[in-house]
């Protein structure tokens, strides 16, 4: 079994699905009850629920339960790990293309260069 711990698999796990990332969107505008999450989505309500303890397992989703009705709320700090993950790629990516391009720039043939400043 894989130890998730520590990386944000979980919670890309969890909104690699339509419904649950449905879900989240309708968390953004508030909390909202399981049957409120429930009504749009063309699956019964033990999905719904099913589906709701992957976001809550992953940190995106709490919910609390008053007398019947159990309510969830978006938890943005769930998204922390997946932002700081992101930051990182992204600033790798971006070092690895400035290697290239210096490199590029580098091995560029400067006869070639002049050729066609010469021609515009």
């Amino acid at each position: 079994m894989l130890d998730y711990r520590g990386s944000p698999d979980r919670l890309f796990h969890a909104l690699a699905d339509p419904h649950r990332r449905a879900m989240v969107e309708r968390l953004t505008h508030g909390p909202a009850s399981v049957s409120e999450l429930a009504a749009p989505l063309p699956m019964s309500l033990a999905a719904v629920v099913q589906h709701l303890k992957v976001l809550t397992d992953c940190g995106l989703v709490r919910s609390e339960k008053v007398g019947r009705v159990r309510t969830c709320h978006l938890e943005p700090a769930g998204l922390r790990m997946a932002e700081e993950w992101l930051r990182g790629q992204r600033t790798a990516w971006e070092n690895r293309l400035d290697r290239l391009g210096a490199l590029l720039a580098e091995e560029a043939d400067p006869a070639e260069d002049s050729t066609h400043r010469d021609e515009e």
